[in-house]
């Protein structure tokens, strides 16, 4: 609820100071950035549920883009293993956090390390050119419809499926708020963790396909504000860092307000010089506005 009021006073502000947004271009063009963030937001959402924090989340859209706009578009059948290298990455990644217990803070840290790594090796600097057929999917644009709002609400259904309706997504909930119980009921911790490992890290290759498909190029850097948007989302949405809690509705809502931030602190023409300070401190009010409403419905 929280995060549905935040995104209506953002929205309301940035229409005051805009009026044009309010028309098929205007939307698409305040939404589009935010398309991204609510996919990486979903991964995380998924990290999150199991009690764990992806840390390299943003180097890893960023090295997603620079394979978007190399090796995918030179060699499709190189970069497509690439892609898939990753998705065994992070499941390698679930096993060793279950069965080494080595906290997922660390771990992913490192990887955002190695993400970062391997994308300067590919692209030192910011340029190349995506596929055609990635490149059509950013130019999608239909004039009765803002595109942005098909993405973020197949993210959501993606998202709900995934952890509110199946069953795997009770066992991931229920790996994050009571492990015991759900060994207990015969289910292997270690392949649900694992599992959701892979889940995420195909969200967040959409992300970065998503990202790159945008700016038709690539950027090791360009999502480097990601990892802890994301977490912000999370929580903003109804998340919690104990896990246990999956709500991809709540997530989405938090990426797309986080997103329109940027938008609205563009709209009111404020300094590019204070605008990361503006943003940081307008999140933390957000936040800090869910501590005092939960705090309120207990009492």
């Amino acid at each position: 609820m929280l995060a549905l009021v935040a995104l209506v006073v953002i929205f309301t502000l940035a229409v005051v100071n805009q009026p044009a947004i309010l028309s098929v271009n205007g939307l698409t063009l305040m939404l589009m950035s935010a398309v991204p963030l609510v996919f990486a937001t979903q991964a995380q959402m998924l990290i999150m549920s199991i009690g764990d924090i992806d840390l390299g989340v943003g180097n890893l859209v960023g090295l997603v883009t620079a394979i978007a706009a190399t090796v995918l578009t030179s060699s499709p059948l190189v970069g497509v293993l690439m892609l898939v290298g990753i998705v065994f990455a992070y499941a390698l990644t679930g096993f060793l956090i279950q069965k080494r217990g080595v906290p997922s803070i660390i771990v992913t840290l490192g990887l955002s390390f190695v993400w970062f790594g391997i994308g300067l090796q590919l692209m030192p600097t910011p340029g190349g050119q995506t596929p055609e057929w990635l490149t059509a999917i950013g130019r999608w644009r239909p004039d009765w419809f803002p595109a942005p709002l098909v993405y973020v609400a197949i993210a959501c259904a993606v998202g709900w499926y995934i952890a509110r309706y199946s069953r795997f997504g009770a066992r991931m909930r229920a790996l994050g708020s009571s492990p015991d119980t759900l060994k207990k009921l015969g289910w292997s911790l270690t392949s649900t963790r694992v599992a959701t490992y892979t889940l995420a890290s195909l969200l967040i290759i959409i992300s970065g396909l998503l990202l790159a498909s945008q700016t038709r190029s690539g950027d090791i850097n360009s999502a480097g504000s990601y990892t802890l948007m994301t977490i912000a989302a999370v929580i903003l949405g109804g998340g919690t860092f104990a896990g246990g809690r999956a709500l991809p509705l709540g997530a989405s809502l938090g990426a797309v307000t986080l997103g329109l931030i940027t938008v609205l602190l563009s709209v009111i023409n404020l300094p590019s010089s204070i605008q990361s300070a503006a943003q940081g401190a307008i999140v933390l009010a957000v936040l800090a506005g869910r501590v005092i409403t939960e705090r309120f419905t207990r009492s």
